[in-house]
């Protein structure tokens, strides 16, 4: 068996444990619970423009999707240690970047239903309005690469911590703080400034997603985000095989 075949069965063991668990259902249904609520008591209210409608419903389900990227990813290395089966595959004849893969695409790909499942939302818009195909897509493509990167944060978190209360805390911590980058940046002048307003995770980079328009920039930004997290996650589970 190949790398990637290991791969594909990590991950469809970590899709099947949410969703054979009460935590996983939990997390789908407060999550669209929330999204639901919001998108008629904020998004829909009033008179407004369609297209005012979907980038409302976009901006607030960033937020869902942040906080449920942080719930998915809490358990994926913690709860192992808890169990006291993450021994398991760290002496397993498996490369640690095969673990983290398996595990990220197994978390996200949970995430990636939760998003289908809101989909009939923006669709509710065609009751009194029009629905631009292309912003739909723009924003579901932000959502899905900013919940991404949140998982991947939250997979290091996970790695690092002794239980999954403390991932969700750790986690938590870091996205708020690349959220905070923009507040930080206009207190610096000069090209550090602007490396650390490039950082922030919502203003310089999602919003241009919800407004329907994708900017190769952002898309880099995340891609290079998660990847950064995964990279650092696989050094803690290799330096951890190494002491063991």
């Amino acid at each position: 068996m190949n790398n990637v075949a290991k791969a594909l069965l990590i991950a469809r063991r970590e899709l099947s444990a949410y969703l054979s668990s009460i935590t996983g259902w939990l997390i789908l249904a407060v999550v669209l619970l929330a999204d639901g609520l919001l998108f008629n008591t904020v998004a829909m209210a009033g008179e407004k423009k369609s297209f005012d409608v979907l980038q409302g419903f976009f901006y607030f389900s960033s937020g869902t999707t942040m906080v449920a990227s942080i719930f998915i990813a809490m358990r994926l290395f913690a709860e192992e240690r808890q169990q006291g089966t993450l021994v398991l595959l760290e002496t397993a004849p498996i490369p640690e970047y095969v673990v983290v893969a398996g595990k990220f695409f197994g978390a996200w790909t949970f995430l990636l239903l939760l998003l289908a499942l809101s989909a009939y939302l923006p669709l509710l818009v065609l009751v009194n309005g029009k629905v631009t195909l292309g912003h739909v897509v723009a924003g579901y493509a932000g959502l899905m690469l900013l919940g991404a990167a949140c998982i991947a944060i939250g997979a290091l978190a996970s790695a690092v911590s002794p239980n999954q209360i403390l991932a969700a805390v750790v986690s938590g911590a870091i996205i708020v703080a690349l959220l905070l980058a923009w507040m930080l940046a206009k207190k610096i002048d000069g090209p550090i400034g602007d490396v650390v307003g490039f950082l922030d995770l919502f203003d310089q980079h999602y919003r241009s997603f919800s407004r329907g328009t994708i900017k190769l920039t952002s898309v880099v930004y995340y891609l290079s985000l998660a990847y950064g997290a995964l990279l650092a996650t696989t050094a803690v589970l290799t330096a951890r095989r190494w002491r063991a």
